[in-house]
């Protein structure tokens, strides 16, 4: 697969991303808001729309978009006001860090923004400003926060070791192109405001594409630390019957309602890092892709008879790997959470449905420190508490700014 098909998969990027309507070169650089000195372009509105939508991110309505510019001037503000400098090096790093997000390198990266409308100053102006931002925070709250031993206690559940939790959830993943991405959240927006499991169901049957359709999106029982890291407080959040925000994901939305929630007595397993491997078929869900991943079920039994499935083919149609599960792409770790090791799913694709992806599980590795456990708790508290000054701070310059809009 080459460069430029990967970043295809990655951003399924198309003329039609486009804004609609071309801008004079006057109007691009009219003010839109004025941040005490500082003033918000219309070019800049429009680069930060771009770049969002490019990456299927929420928050791409221009409404949106100038209230996060405005939050943006307010820190860069702070940071001058402050006297910190950030490095060459430290902005490349943090450049290059963003960019492997989506295991692309930070040439690649650029490029795939460039081909899609946004510049490569745009970008590099949102990195500069989120680094100096956490910077800022860290060296002016970052000594004030110690996490005590019960505060971890309670955190895992009770000193010792952590209940096992179980979840009963409803899903609904929504194949999202490009052309049709603004059409698919506005149904996403509907199904979230969903208000019984029936209507969730009905909803599932008609709008979802992975193979739990046929059972109204309705999962069995699932350990909660087998799912996505970035799905298990959302769920925790929610009552039963209560549905989540629509969730990006690469060619797609995805939604899940909670239909119950139980702890199991048994003690929490951990995962440290999940092992799998994605095989990548050509024609996508069509029939000859299809046919071609049910020749293989029949093929295979363990991950390593892929490496001869893909014998004398380029790389990249192979991936294998064991990575922390807080690494794993969402509708990947998702999918991983149903199979047990072995098992294989094809309700996945990239390259805006053109690729069909054969993902089977290899394995699990348990996390066995419980040091280890306790050190990513009292990190994550840590994140949160130094999170809740950074709001903080945040109110506080909003209150005393003068923000105008022309």
């Amino acid at each position: 697969m080459s460069a430029s098909s990967k970043i295809a998969i990655l951003f399924s990027v198309t003329l039609g991303l486009a804004l609609t309507g071309p801008v004079t070169a006057q109007g691009l650089f009219d003010p839109v808001v004025e941040v005490n000195d500082d003033v918000v372009t219309e070019y800049e509105v429009e680069q930060r729309e771009r770049f969002l939508r490019l990456l299927n991110a929420p928050g791409a309505n221009r409404e949106a978009v100038i209230e996060t510019l405005v939050d943006e001037r307010l820190r860069a503000q702070a940071v001058e006001a402050s006297g910190l400098e950030l490095t060459p090096e430290g902005i490349e790093a943090g450049i290059t860090e963003f960019a492997a997000r989506t295991n692309l390198s930070a040439e690649e990266f650029i490029a795939a923004l460039e081909d899609g409308g946004v510049s490569e100053e745009s970008f590099r102006d949102f990195v500069e400003v989120g680094i100096a931002w956490r910077d800022l925070i860290a060296a002016r709250y970052g000594a004030r926060v110690e996490i005590s031993e019960r505060e971890i206690d309670s955190a895992l559940g009770s000193t010792g070791g952590a209940s096992g939790i179980r979840v009963l959830v409803s899903e609904i993943i929504i194949p999202a192109p490009p052309e049709n991405r603004e059409e698919v959240q506005e149904i996403a927006e509907l199904i979230a405001a969903s208000q019984s499991e029936a209507e969730f169901s009905e909803y599932a049957r008609e709008y979802s594409a992975t193979a739990s359709r046929d059972a109204g999106g309705r999962l069995p029982w699932q350990e909660l630390t087998k799912l996505p890291p970035v799905l298990r407080p959302l769920l925790l959040a929610l009552a039963p019957g209560e549905v989540t925000d629509p969730l990006a994901i690469p060619d797609a939305v995805a939604l899940f309602q909670l239909r119950a929630i139980e702890e199991t007595g048994a003690p929490t397993r951990e995962y440290a890092a999940i092992e799998y491997a994605a095989y990548y078929i050509p024609g996508g869900r069509s029939q000859a892709g299809l046919s071609k991943a049910a020749r293989l079920r029949e093929e295979i039994d363990v991950c390593d008879d892929l490496y001869g499935v893909a014998q004398g083919q380029p790389e990249e149609v192979l991936e294998r790997g064991s990575k922390p599960p807080s690494e794993i792409p969402q509708d990947i770790a998702l999918e991983l959470s149903k199979l047990d090791p072995n098992e294989i799913s094809t309700a996945l694709t990239r390259a805006n449905g053109e690729t069909l992806v054969f993902l089977m599980l290899c394995g699990r590795t348990a996390a066995v420190n419980e040091e280890v456990a306790r050190e990513d708790v009292a990190n994550a508290l840590r994140s949160a508490r130094i999170n809740a000054y950074a709001d903080s701070l945040l109110d506080q310059l909003r209150a005393d700014a003068r923000i105008v809009t022309p």
